[in-house]
């Protein structure tokens, strides 16, 4: 809608038409954020208090939102927030006496922001209360049927608000700089429980009526909520278990070393400073391996593989309770800051925990992961830790470039100013700007500051600048190595060499990250016959690892191996976590014959897909037949 929408009644006068050119630029000190509408220089949300309804028979939350603002410019006239596909009800404004109605305008949807909502404020207002309702389709939002859920007796709803999904289930500022606390009241059927990214009662009573409390100031796209039948299981002191009934016991079992690795990383990067820390065990089409919304990390099921060989995702959700929950990049366009530290924090918990040999071998994984991303991308500016995502959905950002590239450049400053030492800044990096949103700049300015100055002729300014901005890896990167990857190099050559029998291939005692690395490095022309060796002899297709038989199904795609058609099938329809199945899926878009199968699997399977795992794979699809695949 482009025309005002006026509230009858209203005391207050009509307002001029809005336009964009009332929004005044930032100052010289905030970055502009390309992502967001929200005019930040004038009003900034200190707090928002939901009151929402979940609606599983239309798939909709509905209720209100009051956004409690701090006023920059007293003579602003105009709030401008981020919505997408919501319907606004009615908006009201005024201070912590009185609200009022008043007058708004949604903008026109531009299909990778949504809409920008213009609120008229009157003089002195620093709140408003708005009403609405999100869409079906909302892509922050998952409904799923009971059917879709791991014990398939009960619906499920859970959210997913990076980057800017936000926006399309709250009316709000949705930036990473605007941080604000928040309560919540949630009303849901009364056989479910509601959990949120705030202080979650553990002895909640079942009543459908949930209230919670957010006291540390978080970003927009931190703020979380999943509603299902739930069940809770403490791990430790401060740290628990929610899943459904059958998988609590499997997942605490999986993840009982989450309280050693909160202890670890307060020794070494400082106090955690969010009370409690839980998991959330979601249903198999969760996105993502794990987000790290503070207080109650939502993670995937396809990390418990029995043998906690898949718990680094763990340690690294929890690191991003120092970088990224603590220390927050400004816009989208600075994400290594969240990634690439919580990835170098995340080697260091492994390190600790598991010892140098375990890390090691998680170093060099993610560093052949790096090279792989490195050679697919088209664009140079993606490849640097400096990408211009101005115009784009900062969702394409997120690549191994910045969690493998950024890892890189950290354990590269390690290397140079020894351990302790950058030990040390670190974790003065996340004292001094804890609960603030920080630039790729104000890291250089730090590092400058306290590193370089002191020791300068340990790196140089150029060397910097080569990390952050350069297309191509500096020259004198450390690519990790690991001992246990040799005895595999041998393993596969002896493979290749003819030996396709388990009893002729030293395979004893690996670890799954060996034979990760076994399969990723298999070459393009392997036959048919000896995709069966490796099939007879070590079971791939039947592998209860997802991680290793997503690498497998990778193969099946790329070489047409279709005895193993059927299992790759069920593993594209079972799992919605997008690192193991856009992979595949992309194998399979690469030629005429592939893709015809993968576009029939993606029709039957679309539905238990997020939205945000649709959006990828129809991008990987398209992509596929604009190159004469299709």
């Amino acid at each position: 809608m482009s025309a005002w929408l006026c509230i009858a009644c209203t005391a207050l006068s009509p307002p001029h038409r809005l336009s964009t050119f009332d929004v005044a630029p930032p100052p010289p000190h905030a970055p502009v954020d390309p992502h967001s509408y929200a005019n930040t220089q004038a009003f900034r949300t200190r707090h928002l208090a939901l009151d929402l309804r979940v609606d599983f028979e239309q798939r909709v939350l509905e209720g209100t939102v009051e956004l409690h603002l701090q006023r920059l410019d007293p003579t602003a006239q105009t709030l401008v927030l981020d919505t997408r596909d919501l319907q606004i009800r009615s908006v009201e404004a005024g201070d912590a006496s009185a609200l009022a109605p008043t007058a708004f305008v949604l903008d026109p949807r531009d299909p990778i922001l949504g809409s920008a909502l213009r609120i008229a404020m009157p003089a002195h207002a620093d709140r408003v209360r708005i009403a609405y309702a999100t869409q079906p389709q909302a892509s922050g939002l998952q409904w799923l049927d009971p059917e879709q859920t791991t014990d398939k007796r009960h619906p499920f709803l859970y959210t997913q608000s990076q980057a800017i999904h936000a926006r399309s289930w709250i009316p709000l500022q949705d930036t990473p700089q605007i941080r604000a606390t928040y309560t919540a009241h949630i009303r849901t059927p009364p056989q479910l429980l509601a959990v949120m990214s705030a202080e979650n009662a553990l002895d909640a009573v079942r009543n459908g009526d949930y209230h919670f409390h957010m006291p540390q100031p978080i970003p927009s796209y931190l703020i979380a909520l999943a509603v299902g039948d739930l069940r809770f299981k403490p791990m430790g002191p401060r740290t628990g278990i929610y899943a459904e009934p059958s998988a609590v016991e499997r997942a605490a079992r999986e993840f009982e070393d989450t309280e050693q690795m909160l202890a670890r990383c307060e020794a070494i990067f400082g106090p955690y400073r969010w009370g409690r820390y839980d998991l959330l065990i979601l249903p198999a089409s969760f996105p993502y391996g794990g987000m790290e919304n503070p207080r109650l990390t939502f993670v995937t099921p396809t990390v418990i593989a029995g043998d906690k060989s898949l718990v680094s995702l763990v340690a690294h959700e929890l690191a991003h309770s120092w970088s990224g929950n603590l220390v927050t990049n400004a816009t989208w366009n600075d994400f290594w800051l969240n990634e690439g530290f919580t990835n170098h924090l995340t080697y260091r918990i492994m390190e600790e925990i598991y010892g140098p040999d375990r890390a090691a071998q998680e170093r060099a994984l993610g560093a052949h992961e790096l090279r792989e991303t490195l050679a697919r991308l088209d664009r140079d500016g993606d490849k640097t830790l400096t990408p211009d995502l101005a115009g784009r959905d900062p969702d394409d950002g997120v690549t191994d470039v910045p969690y493998e590239r950024g890892a890189l450049f950290l354990a590269y400053l390690e290397s140079k100013f020894g351990r302790p030492r950058f030990d040390a800044f670190l974790r003065g990096w996340f004292d001094r700007h804890a609960f603030q949103s920080v630039t790729t700049a104000q890291f250089l300015e730090e590092l400058t500051r306290e590193l370089l100055d002191k020791s300068p002729d340990t790196v140089t300014p150029a060397q910097i600048q080569a990390w952050l901005h350069d297309p191509h890896m500096p020259a004198d990167t450390v690519w990790p190595q690991s001992d246990a990857f040799a005895t595999v190099d041998a393993a596969r050559a002896a493979f290749l060499a003819g030996a396709n029998e388990r009893q002729q291939l030293d395979t004893a005692g690996w670890s799954p990250r060996q034979w990760q690395y076994f399969l990723d490095g298999m070459p393009d022309d392997l036959t048919a016959a000896q995709m069966k060796a490796l099939d007879r002899a070590f079971g791939f297709s039947r592998s209860g690892n997802a991680v290793i038989a997503a690498r497998w199904f990778r193969l099946v795609a790329r070489h047409h191996y279709t005895p193993a058609y059927a299992a790759m099938e069920r593993h594209l329809k079972t799992i919605g976590r997008m690192r193991l199945i856009v992979p595949v899926y992309r194998e399979l878009a690469a030629t005429p014959q592939g893709i015809k199968l993968a576009q029939r699997i993606y029709r039957e399977a679309r539905s238990g897909y997020h939205p945000i795992a649709q959006n990828a794979i129809e991008q990987v699809l398209a992509d596929g037949a604009k190159s004469g695949s299709g």
